[in-house]
């Protein structure tokens, strides 16, 4: 039985104004008509496979989480007390897991996949990797030099996927460039599996004050229901760290299993514009709009009618009273508007 942890944090400032920090990205139906927060919990639910989630999230999200994942199936939620990063969250779930061995499988709750059955066979290989000890990263196959992603490079052959022979940060274009050539790498999509009890190990072994920490603020905690939170005093004192510089990339244990699933972060407007349909241009439009002579361009409009001529690679999105035109090569740096940073 595979546990899935799905990770339910971050504001989504890149995909402002459609993102805010009231509604962020994660509860949003940003490709198709479900959120991407109800898209990832339902491909866990097969109950031949996969137990009943786990959803580490903040008392900001905590609405939304119930009102999404109550009517898809029953699901225990951790409450964070404070934002200290991916590490310190996932080990809350792990130290609440009903059995030391459990196997988890953590999900970012903002993610897009196109293949639902290629992630649950990936899914499936690598918890049995992870059965065996081993700290298992998902590979997302690289189909462009993308600069804004972490890399992992396989190694040796394993049953069902490969040892890790190293973890690369993101990337200059022209190492990306040759990365993409070389074939034996693919994207760390912050997609893992693991024994819990591994995790822990690993994480007393190479953080060990935050894996106390996280252990006296499981056992300080209170439940409520489905809900734990976790006692406040001792996580806040961890400092803040990622599951790949906490663990990933200081085990001895790492494995990679590859997968090509249709894959995206929706990490900006760029992102989500490669993962909707489009006409025969490459045009993407939600609501009211009218495009002559255009190529590449998303419109999102909630209302307005948008009108747009001879424009290529560019992002015009409106909502409510706020509007957002950039090209597409500067949806990166929408999150650093102030707009996008106050609301």
């Amino acid at each position: 039985m595979i546990y899935p942890v799905i990770l339910c944090g971050g504001s989504g400032t890149r995909l402002w104004p459609r993102s805010r920090k009231a509604l962020p990205k994660p509860f949003l139906p940003l490709v198709g008509e479900r959120t991407l927060f109800e898209a990832t919990v339902r491909r866990t639910i097969d109950p031949e496979f996969f137990a009943s989630p786990t959803v580490v999230t903040g008392a900001a999200h905590l609405a939304h989480v119930r009102d999404q994942l109550a009517p898809i199936c029953a699901g225990t939620t951790i409450v964070e007390p404070s934002a200290k990063n991916t590490a310190p969250a996932i080990a809350l779930a792990a130290q609440s897991m009903p059995r030391p061995d459990a196997l988890m499988l953590v999900c970012p709750s903002d993610h897009y996949i196109a293949d639902v059955s290629a992630f649950q066979d990936a899914a499936k290989r690598a918890a049995a990797l992870a059965e065996q000890g081993h700290m298992v990263a998902f590979g997302i196959a690289a189909t462009a030099p993308e600069t804004g992603f972490g890399y992992i490079r396989k190694g040796a052959a394993l049953e069902g996927g490969y040892e890790v022979e190293r973890f690369v940060e993101k990337p200059d274009l022209e190492t990306a460039i040759a990365f993409l050539a070389d074939g034996n790498y693919s994207w760390n999509g912050g997609i893992f599996a693991f024994r819990a009890d591994a995790f822990l190990a690993e994480l007393a072994a190479h953080r060990p004050a935050m894996a106390e920490a996280v252990r006296v603020s499981v056992d300080q905690g209170e439940t409520r229901g489905a809900e734990l939170y976790p006692a406040a005093e001792p996580f806040a004192a961890i400092e803040g760290d990622s599951i790949d510089y906490a663990v990933m990339e200081n085990t001895q244990r790492a494995a990679v299993v590859p997968v090509s699933m249709g894959w995206s972060d929706i990490g900006n407007w760029q992102a989500l514009r490669e993962a909707r349909a489009g006409d025969a241009q490459g045009n993407r439009v939600r609501g009211r709009a009218e495009l002559v002579d255009c190529k590449r361009v998303l419109v999102e409009t909630d209302g307005p009618r948008v009108s747009a001529i001879g424009l290529e690679d560019v992002a015009i999105v409106v909502d409510g009273d706020e509007v957002l035109v950039t090209t597409m090569a500067g949806t990166q740096k929408v999150g650093k508007l102030d707009g996008a940073a106050n609301q």
